[in-house]
């Protein structure tokens, strides 16, 4: 336990120069009314970050029952209050300019029985994700916690629309599943450069301005001459709606994961999905150039790669207790443990940063 102790003691250390626990209290807005807020609400940090039971953990805490830090973590801490001690951790650590964000997921166990649970393909075992959006110093912006099922790729966007730090990453990598059409579209109609891990070029298509253009070197990548050719006319006539789209989901109008997993199950003859894949057409084949032709880029999107598995790796470390299992069913509990988790890793790696 003397790694999960020396943890312990650094949150609380970074928590006493930042005051990130000042952000939480009653739902009610009032000034708590608990003898010392500093000590209960980073304990309640350090208990529900490693995922220990409110129970468990205090056999091994003197001076405080379970049933004050399960009460403490129900009614004074909520998702909104997370985000921003996150946050504010966030813009302590940012130094430097931050320029760069990936986002990936790290699967988490569950019981089977909640609204969450899925078997995943891709782990082989039930679960949900935790979907985390690392800077390139190793600190998450944002978290989410999806279930297993669904396309992870519509979640890139929609983090980074709802990180509220001052770190406002431009570049974005992601794993295999970002290279879809309508997220790249979506990316650079938002002002994002979307830089994916790229596997199984076999499968990928590069398209040609027009029918006649050739090249000396190259043109072999892009198929028979004539075919795979952008449709320029389509995205200048859906152009203004492309916009109004883009920035309904930047004022949060609608999201950004509902209107891909839309424009994903949609049909191939509407009019929004063709324009957002020909616009994505556009934007996959520069990105697939740029990956080919510059080496620093692909050992820059591996070196991304490496550090969201790092801090997933730390994450899941610091996440000891249930044996790794979250046990409440509720989804805003789990999504509740993933953003304690995400706070108590950010602020083990500020204080080790200082």
């Amino acid at each position: 336990m003397t790694g999960e102790i020396a943890s312990a003691a650094v949150a609380a250390a970074l928590a006493d120069w930042v005051e990130w626990w000042r952000r939480f209290g009653p739902a009610s807005g009032n000034e708590p009314k608990l003898e010392h807020p500093f000590g209960r609400y980073v304990i309640t940090t350090f208990v529900k970050g490693t995922n220990m039971g409110p129970y468990e953990a205090a056999r091994h805490i003197p001076g405080v029952s379970g049933h004050e830090l399960s009460y403490t973590a129900n009614r004074h801490f909520s998702l909104v209050l997370l985000n921003e001690a996150i946050a504010d951790l966030v813009n302590a650590h940012a130094r430097l300019d931050i320029s760069q964000a990936w986002g990936d997921g790290t699967h988490i166990d569950t019981y089977l029985d909640n609204l969450l649970a899925e078997t995943s393909v891709r782990y082989g075992k039930p679960g949900g994700i935790a979907y985390h959006y690392i800077s390139d110093t190793y600190i998450a912006l944002f978290t989410h916690f999806i279930p297993c099922g669904v396309w992870e790729a519509v979640y890139i966007i929609e983090g980074l629309l709802k990180n509220t730090s001052e770190v406002k990453p431009t570049t974005v990598h992601a794993d295999t599943q970002g290279q879809s059409q309508p997220v790249f579209a979506l990316a650079h109609l938002l002002g994002f450069d979307l830089m994916p891990k790229i596997r199984n070029w076999k499968g990928l298509t590069f398209y040609r301005p027009s029918r006649t253009t050739e090249y000396v070197h190259i043109d072999a990548l892009f198929g028979e001459p004539g075919k795979n050719t952008i449709d320029w006319d389509l995205i200048e006539s859906q152009f203004r709606h492309l916009m109004r789209v883009a920035i309904s989901v930047r004022e949060g109008a609608i999201s950004s994961s509902m209107l891909l997993k839309r424009l994903r199950s949609g049909s191939r003859k509407n009019a929004t999905y063709t324009a957002f894949r020909e616009v994505g057409r556009v934007i996959r084949t520069v990105q697939l150039l740029r990956y080919l032709s510059d080496a620093p880029l692909r050992r820059r999107v591996t070196a991304a790669t490496n550090k969201v598995e790092a801090f997933n790796g730390f994450s899941q470390w610091l996440g000891f207790g249930n044996r790794g299992v979250i046990a409440d069913n509720d989804p805003v509990e789990q999504e509740k443990t993933m953003n304690f988790n995400a706070l108590l890793t950010n602020a083990v790696f500020s204080e080790l940063s200082e």
